[in-house]
């Protein structure tokens, strides 16, 4: 069961590292273009808009599904019935 929690980290941050990698080299390209060619700002800047929201969408979807994740797992866990003391639910699991 330890193994899934990691698998769900490991979805989570690489998910995000990817969206950080893919702002990181959009935004890196886009300064370069500003610095190559001043006056082409506006329409640099408008054309980075959208892949730059996509990306950031990519990682707030992989955070989600690793909290689904997350939360079918803490499902799958066996609980306590409600109200019973907890040597109460060990010696029922024997």
């Amino acid at each position: 069961m330890g193994a899934a929690y990691i698998g769900v980290g490991l979805a989570a941050g690489l998910g995000v590292l990817g969206a950080g990698l893919g702002i990181g080299l959009l935004a890196g390209r886009a300064a370069e273009g500003v610095a190559r060619q001043p006056e082409a700002y506006n329409s640099l800047f408008t054309i980075m808009i959208v892949p730059a929201a996509m990306v950031e969408g990519l990682g707030f979807f992989a955070c989600i599904i690793a909290l689904m994740g997350l939360f079918a797992l803490n499902k799958a866990l066996p609980s306590a019935p409600a109200g019973a003391a907890p040597e109460q639910h060990q010696a029922a699991g024997r």
